[in-house]
């Protein structure tokens, strides 16, 4: 596996994992989406999760295609599988920053143990994912 293969292959391993905690804190803790735009309802965040995501994680269809794209390129090179991942990255950057959660957790008045490493890991894995998925996508 070249170089950059395999960094994509494991930042984006740790970006997934960072999703699926966040999604099972979310759910834990019933912390619904919340963004200037929309707002979920704690009592529905289990299936607003399938659609719109939590406030500490994406939707599952994006964690599904992201995991489709994982599982291809480790599997072996695939520039498509790459540009998946990339851009997921691109898109997971914003959606993290619009959370009215993220951006509290992510404060040192609001930070939380728990929910701040999974949405800083998360957000620093997205950023990393978007960077190398791009590169790895134009080789």
């Amino acid at each position: 596996m070249t170089s950059s293969r395999s960094a994509l292959v494991a930042v984006s391993g740790l970006q997934l994992a960072a999703d699926l905690a966040g999604l099972v804190l979310a759910l834990r803790r019933r912390r619904a989406f919340d963004t200037p735009v929309l707002a979920g309802d704690p009592a529905t965040v289990g299936r607003d999760a399938w659609w719109a995501g939590t406030a500490l994680g994406p939707p599952a269809w994006t964690v599904a295609a992201h995991g489709w794209a994982l599982a291809r390129l480790a599997a072996g090179p695939a520039p498509r599988a790459a540009a998946v991942l990339g851009g997921v990255g691109a898109a997971l950057v914003p959606g993290y920053l619009q959370e009215r959660l993220v951006r509290r957790r992510l404060t040192p008045a609001g930070a939380e143990p728990g929910e701040t490493a999974v949405v800083a890991v998360g957000l620093a894995a997205a950023v990393a994912m978007a960077v190398l998925g791009a590169r790895a996508a134009r080789a």
